[in-house]
């Protein structure tokens, strides 16, 4: 009885280290010179709104891009393009969006890391954004199938390590590829 007791500890144990060894939290860390701040809200799958430094402030994950999961000019715009029911892009939006809320639920703070270039031209943030575990959400997004690329230069830090994770939903037929 004693010996099994002590092998599932051992195996409780190992198992551990193997959880916190896998790839999405061996890759990222949460750095000192990230920027600590407050989640507001989710907006959709590639948008969020924290309080940063005193100020809510609308922060555009950097390297991604999900479905509108409303119906605005850029559905319609992305509709068109794409040659879909401008319905069905609203549902896959509202599914990216779904995927951001529940990795981010229960998060009162997380963290940001930025590029060369840390606002576009609408005046949103552009960053990397971290979970307190250091999870980095824009590539557990990438790998779960409810993003796709959007590599605007200079902000390209880890566009190969995206393009990684990209490729790997696709193929694996992840999230919205699974359709």
């Amino acid at each position: 009885m004693r010996l099994k007791i002590i092998f599932l500890l051992l195996i409780s144990v190992f198992s551990l280290f193997i959880l916190f060894k896998h790839d999405d939290y061996a890759e990222y860390s949460v750095g000192s010179d990230y920027e600590k701040c407050r989640l507001v809200r989710i907006v959709d799958g590639d948008t969020i709104i924290v309080n940063y430094k005193g100020t809510n402030e609308r922060v555009r994950l950097t390297g991604i891009d999900t479905p509108e999961a409303a119906i605005n000019d850029k559905a319609k715009k992305d509709s068109e393009r794409e040659k879909k029911d401008l319905a069905k892009i609203v549902k896959e939006g509202k599914r990216a969006k779904s995927f951001a809320e529940n990795l981010m639920e229960g998060e009162n703070f997380i963290y940001l890391e930025f590029d060369v270039r840390e606002r576009d031209h609408y005046g949103r943030i552009l960053a990397y954004v971290y979970l307190a575990d250091g999870r980095m959400v824009n590539d557990l997004m990438l790998k779960a199938g409810y993003a796709t690329l959007m590599t605007v230069p200079p902000n390209v830090k880890y566009k190969d390590r995206f393009l990684k994770s990209y490729r790997e939903a696709r193929t694996k037929k992840r999230g919205l590829w699974a359709d």
